[in-house]
């Protein structure tokens, strides 16, 4: 064990930043303890001769202060746009939160090995600025005393979870990869997401979500996965995680052991998973053994009780039976194992945040996503060490992992972004295209009565878009409504937009109901979109009603493809699944309502009857054509 005088506070000073020349010097040492890193955007999985040297890491963990090897372990939010020079209602957040001033205070005050980026915390403004952002990071990072890269992470699973908006390209999620059924599809996708993250500095994402989603009320995941069958989703994982790898980002499958069939949400609280460890083998297992053969890099765990696997109450991030017995143990995986976040309420209602890291660690853990009292944490983790409870050698095994990570990535050699690279890579005109062509392939037609889909500007000239219209999921455009009425009009279309709801409050009231009924009359055809329709839904009543007034209502479900067995007998005359509201998707609704493109995909979910649940409305592979 160490004894050094680096113990932190928020009065610790911030180290000068070095030029670039001295952080190359300085890191020099650090290069070389590398047998070599891939340079930004080439596939690290794919140069076993580029491996990391683990003698020269361990000898470079044993020169570690124990404060510096704590930190290694944590992986904390910041907020601001700049490592040194955030504005100040970010400085007074940091200082309420963590007890620091800005990124540069907080890596030499703690030694955090990781920094996520949140859109909320203000890190992801513009491409530049987070490249900028980046660097200032790495720069703090290479001058502490034991200088070492940081491992920048987001979660950047596209679809209804981007942290990096607009002009970064953005793709359809991993339910409406599902239903495009492409594994080249994933994997491009994945790939071309990748080199914009690496251009950005963003070197580890947490993506895939690995969890097979057999629960359609499954308030966290639904959409967030490729589906319900095990075999596909394990295929898109797989495509998705060799994608990364070739785009030059760590990828991370979550959330072990498996998050699909909750009917809680465990930001919230902490659910409780019945299957069976013969269950778990057929269901939810079998996209993380995918992952873990494809090379995948990190897991992350789940805040979940899962009994059939270890019996105690506590939820999978504290279980060394899951962590340890299983995921390492059974299945083999040696990579980084990193928490969920630790500020979520499922891993926090028993144990206090000072705790839940030792806990954690001792489980298996190697990473500390996130924690909500960073100083509780940290100081936490450091008196269950000095006494013994968590041997040092205990973390020389986690940040060996962490440093070999970190090393794959090219880090120790490359630890900041390229110039020119942001403005080359980062929403280029090819990558647009792609993710249109994608998008292309995904809205699944569920319903086309008398086939009045597609609709035909001479015919159904006049039309109107109403519905919800939740918030922009990546802040990078919307509303969904708009969007939809914007597309349509360029399409050949007179297209008027009327929002009825939020996606804070999807109900409409009846004076919206009322307003939107009068605007659709007259009307060629109305276009509703809908929002998590559910048993008591004044968004039934809304499409019942437009229906009423003789116009052909198609419906659009903009989230779950659920939806449908909420509105079957409302007269609807036809109904598609979009799979989430960004733009990215909207447009390629459009172009299928429009007959620009065909609606090739295919339901990755079954949806089932709402008067009788346990009937089939629309078996899973369903989906209809023109």
């Amino acid at each position: 064990m160490h004894d050094d005088q680096s113990e932190p506070s928020s009065h610790h000073p911030v180290p000068h930043a070095p030029s670039r020349r001295t952080l190359l010097a300085a890191t020099a040492a650090g290069a070389a303890l590398a047998a070599g890193g891939p340079a930004l955007g080439t596939a690290h999985a794919a140069a076993p001769d580029r491996r990391p040297d683990r003698e020269r890491l361990r000898a470079l963990i044993a020169r570690m202060t124990l404060p510096e090897k704590i930190g290694q372990l944590f992986v904390m939010r910041v907020y601001g746009h700049s490592a040194t020079d955030p504005d100040p209602a970010d400085i007074e957040a940091n200082r309420k939160e963590i007890g620091v001033r800005d990124a540069a205070e907080l890596i030499a005050t703690y030694h955090v090995g990781g920094i996520i980026y949140f859109a909320w915390a203000h890190n992801t403004r513009s491409p530049r600025q987070i490249a900028a952002l980046s660097d200032g990071i790495q720069r703090a990072g290479l001058a502490q005393p034991t200088p070492l890269p940081l491992l920048v992470s987001t979660d950047q699973e596209h679809g209804i979870v981007a942290r990096v908006g607009a002009p970064a390209t953005l793709f359809p999620g991993a339910m409406a990869l599902g239903a495009g059924g492409r594994e080249a599809d994933a994997r491009e996708m994945a790939r071309i997401a990748g080199r914009e993250l690496a251009a950005l500095g963003i070197r580890q994402n947490y993506a895939p979500v690995a969890d097979v989603n057999v629960n359609p009320a499954n308030p966290v995941i639904g959409v967030r996965s490729f589906g319900a069958d095990p075999e596909a989703v394990s295929a898109l994982v797989t495509a998705e995680v060799r994608g990364y790898q070739e785009g030059g980002v760590a990828a991370t499958a979550k959330h072990f052991p498996g998050h699909g069939d909750t009917a809680v949400d465990s930001h919230l609280g902490l659910p409780l998973i019945t299957h069976s460890r013969e269950e778990w083998e057929r269901l939810d297992a079998p996209p993380f053994k995918a992952a873990i053969a494809a090379g995948i890099d990190a897991v992350m765990t789940a805040h979940l009780l899962f009994p059939a696997l270890d019996p105690v109450d506590d939820p999978a991030t504290l279980s060394r039976p899951i962590l340890t017995g299983v995921l390492r143990g059974e299945l083999g995986f040696d990579g980084v194992v990193v928490t969920d976040s630790l500020g979520m309420a499922g891993v926090r209602k028993k144990y206090g945040d000072d705790r839940v890291p030792v806990l954690a660690l001792k489980a298996g853990v190697d990473q500390l996503l996130n924690p909500p009292d960073l100083p509780a944490a940290w100081h936490g983790l450091r008196r269950a060490v000095e006494s013994g409870e968590v041997p040092e050698s205990r973390l020389d095994e986690s940040i060996l992992r962490i440093l070999e990570l970190k090393s794959r990535l090219g880090l120790f050699d490359e630890p900041y972004t390229r110039a020119g690279e942001v403005d080359r890579v980062v929403g280029s005109r090819s990558h647009l295209a792609a993710a249109d062509r994608i998008a292309d392939r995904t809205t699944t037609l569920l319903r086309n009565d008398r086939g009045l889909l597609p609709l035909s500007p001479r015919r159904h000239h006049d039309l109107l878009v109403v519905g919800v219209d939740p918030a922009s999921p990546s802040g990078t455009g919307g509303p969904p409504t708009a969007v939809l009425a914007r597309a349509l009009g360029e399409l050949g279309f007179t297209a008027e937009a009327l929002s009825t709801s939020t996606g804070a409050q999807p109900d409409p009231a009846p004076e919206r109901i009322a307003a939107a009924v009068a605007a659709a009359r007259g009307r060629d055809a109305v276009i509703v979109a809908t929002y998590n329709v559910g048993r008591t839904s004044a968004q039934r009543t809304l499409v019942a009603e437009l229906a009423a007034t003789g116009v052909p209502v198609v419906q659009l479900a903009l989230r779950n493809p659920y939806d449908i067995a909420q509105l079957a007998d409302s007269g609807l005359s036809a109904a598609l699944a979009a799979y989430s509201w960004t733009d990215v998707e909207v447009r390629a609704a459009a172009r299928v309502i429009a007959g620009r493109a065909r609606p090739r995909g295919r339901l990755p979910v079954s949806v089932r009857r709402a008067d009788a649940p346990d009937q089939v409305l629309y078996p899973l592979g369903y989906g209809l054509g023109y």
